[in-house]
């Protein structure tokens, strides 16, 4: 620069701004610059090394603001590169875009930024081609960076729009294995997913520990995003606890990436769902930092905003949700998902009438998201009891409308209505459906017999005999079918019946090699028929043995009690409890004194005789029976034991007994 710009003081002032840029000290160097511009603002030299300067030091909005004052002499080939940088750093991708496709020259570091912007844009196929064009033409140190961005182009792919590609790339950093495994949670193989983070993370740690500079918190730091990402994968399989323990040491480290912050927090607050609300609001913060909006993706922002929406109405603020609904709808108008939390939102309110009719609305409005929405319809209308309505909404998905499980729901939807009718013609449209589309296959045959079953258990035989006859055509070999057939057929047409039963095979060849005592003495047999031991080689029974007298004699006879007496006559009353006999009169324990207190609960011998067990053989107990619910305490309560009472509720009066006071009247636990 020193020669084109002449001697003296500007001359020395360039040579420090070379020195300066060598030495990396651009705050220094931008000082000079300033000076020159001083003595010639419109140097375009100058002003190109300014921009520079500008930009190593983070300064993107004065930079921008440099090239802008001075289009004249700054044209678009000249700083076009840098004012597309300057662009993307300030998040405005759409400009940066713009000025990249105004460029005339496009070199190697220009396409470097283009594929960056297209990443941003999420315009992946266009990112992909731009990325493979530069690996296959360039030779530099660079390389395996240009393959970490197309890995990462793929994983996205994989993870936003369903689709992705093998490239066999290579697995060598913890980066470009990270990228691997995002991949293959995308496909939905979590756990090879896992897997590849396993390795990623010890690549991760091998790689930094290398470094003598690098501490532990440094590793945990990086370590951040591989975590948060095995916990979603634990949390895809279920593993909510293992997920959320690791969510939250992520979210401890505090790392730098606001990005990585909002996303775990997001995660966390999905499994705390309507539960724990106090943390899911701390956390909801973490989602609404400052730069988090260009480091997501769109649909990971709007699933952000979804939760939001959600958590508003678990925790009763109407009004936020709905307005947070509304910006959402306004954002994407057919999205479902605003919709189905506006009418459970309603629902919460009682307003189901209400709901019912945005679902209809939305599902003519937005016909592509239907099916979603019209479930929900059905489901509406269960809850209130219209089964017949929710079938007609069933009945008008088409998409799923022959699915076996929406063929299932309907029919016992339909018997439990007792509608066998409407039953039997979600079969035979559904059979008519698969005739055409895949006559003889499985599902098809399978429908037919689950048809011809249902017919015949709800006496529709007559309607039964077409479909059983076609099974029977399909395998005439099925001798289970024919008998159904032939027993449907003796109902409606006997003539026809015995024709068929002409195929039944005979009882010759139906008869099975059967060993019955083997089966009958089986494990799992539940009866065994007793008979007589067979005594091998010799056919006529033999005269008794000694043996056989032994035998005999091993009869015992029943014990007889001590004192019997053959010549009296038994008790007829003897098989009954001695209380309970007629003669009864109670036990003689010396002097009957009266002994106050020595009774049960203060009992006295003297008790009236209506509580006298002696005088009536069936008096009924005189405690309240458990569960009686009479809420009084009793003064004699010898029927049933305390550890058999219900416990009197904690804190309930007791009335007093009429004659002593029960001890432990808190309980006799």
């Amino acid at each position: 620069h020193a020669a084109s710009t002449g001697s003296g003081p500007v001359s020395a002032l360039w040579t420090e701004i070379n020195r300066c840029g060598q030495n990396g000290d651009f705050t220094r160097a931008l000082k000079a610059v300033n000076k020159i511009l001083h003595e010639n603002k419109d140097d375009v030299i100058a002003l190109r090394c300014k921009i520079v300067c500008l930009i190593q030091n983070g300064g993107f909005k004065e930079a921008l603001n440099v090239m802008n004052t001075h289009t004249k002499s700054l044209t678009s080939d000249m700083i076009g590169f840098e004012k597309a940088y300057c662009e993307y750093r300030l998040n405005r991708v759409e400009h940066a875009l713009k000025t990249i496709q105004g460029i005339p020259e496009q070199t190697d570091k220009l396409k470097e930024l283009y594929g960056q912007v297209l990443y941003r844009l999420e315009r992946y196929d266009e990112c992909l081609a731009v990325y493979k064009e530069m690996i296959r033409n360039s030779h530099d140190d660079y390389e395996e960076e240009r393959k970490t961005n197309l890995s990462a182009v793929l994983a996205a792919q994989s993870t936003w729009e369903s689709t992705s590609a093998d490239l066999g790339l290579p697995e060598s950093s913890y980066e470009l294995c990270y990228n691997a495994a995002c991949l293959l949670i995308g496909q939905g193989q979590l756990s090879q997913g896992m897997q590849k983070l396993q390795k990623a993370e010890e690549l991760c740690r091998k790689s930094l520990t290398e470094d003598s500079d690098v501490t532990e918190e440094d590793v945990d730091a990086e370590l951040a995003i591989i975590h948060s990402q095995m916990a979603y994968v634990m949390q895809l399989q279920g593993r909510t606890e293992d997920a959320l323990q690791l969510y939250n040491q992520v979210i401890k480290l505090k790392p730098s990436d606001v990005g990585l912050l909002a996303v775990t927090a997001n995660n966390i607050i999905t499994i705390n769902k309507d539960q724990n609300v106090f943390d899911s609001k701390k956390k909801v913060k973490l989602t609404s930092a400052e730069g988090v909006e260009h480091k997501l993706a769109k649909k990971q922002l709007q699933a952000i905003e979804i939760n939001k929406a959600l958590l508003a109405m678990y925790t009763n603020q109407a009004d936020q949700c709905n307005k947070m609904l509304a910006s959402l709808q306004t954002q994407n108008p057919g999205h479902p998902r605003p919709v189905l939390i506006k009418v459970a939102q309603l629902c919460r309110e009682k307003q189901h009438n209400k709901a019912i009719e945005l679902l209809q609305r939305f599902s003519d409005q937005h016909p592509e998201s239907a099916s979603g929405i019209k479930l929900t319809m059905a489901q509406l209308y269960l809850t209130q009891g219209h089964v017949t309505k929710a079938c007609d909404i069933l009945k008008s998905i088409e998409e799923i409308r022959y699915k076996p499980g929406m063929l299932s729901a309907l029919v016992t939807m339909y018997t439990h209505e007792e509608d066998i009718d409407s039953a039997i013609d979600v079969f035979t449209q559904a059979i008519q459906y698969y005739q055409s589309e895949q006559p003889g296959s499985a599902i098809h045959l399978s429908l037919v017999r689950e048809a011809a079953n249902y017919k015949l258990k709800y006496g529709r035989k007559k309607e039964a005999t077409s479909d059983l006859e076609q099974l029977w055509k399909q395998n005439t070999n099925d001798v289970h079918t024919l008998a159904q057939l032939i027993s449907a057929y003796s109902l409606v047409d006997q003539d026809k019946a015995k024709a068929l039963s002409k195929h039944l095979p005979s009882p010759d060849t139906m008869s099975f090699n059967v060993d019955v005592d083997e089966l009958e003495n089986s494990h799992g047999a539940t009866y065994i028929r007793k008979k007589a031991a067979k005594v091998v080689g010799e056919s006529q029974p033999k005269e008794p043995g000694p043996e056989d007298v032994k035998k005999k004699k091993k009869k015992k006879k029943g014990k007889l009690p001590k004192n019997y007496d053959p010549k009296s006559t038994p008790d007829p009353e003897r098989w009954l409890p001695m209380r309970e006999r007629s003669y009864y009169r109670g036990k003689k324990k010396g002097k009957r004194k009266e002994q106050v207190g020595r009774g049960t609960q203060g009992a006295t011998s003297g008790a009236s005789p209506e509580l006298d067990a002696s005088k009536s053989a069936s008096s009924p107990p005189t405690s309240p029976r458990p569960g009686s619910g009479t809420g009084t305490a009793t003064a004699v309560s010898n029927v049933v034991p305390p550890r058999q009472q219900k416990p009197a509720a904690a804190g309930a009066t007791r009335k007093k007994a009429p004659q002593k006071k029960k001890k432990g009247g808190k309980g006799g636990w």
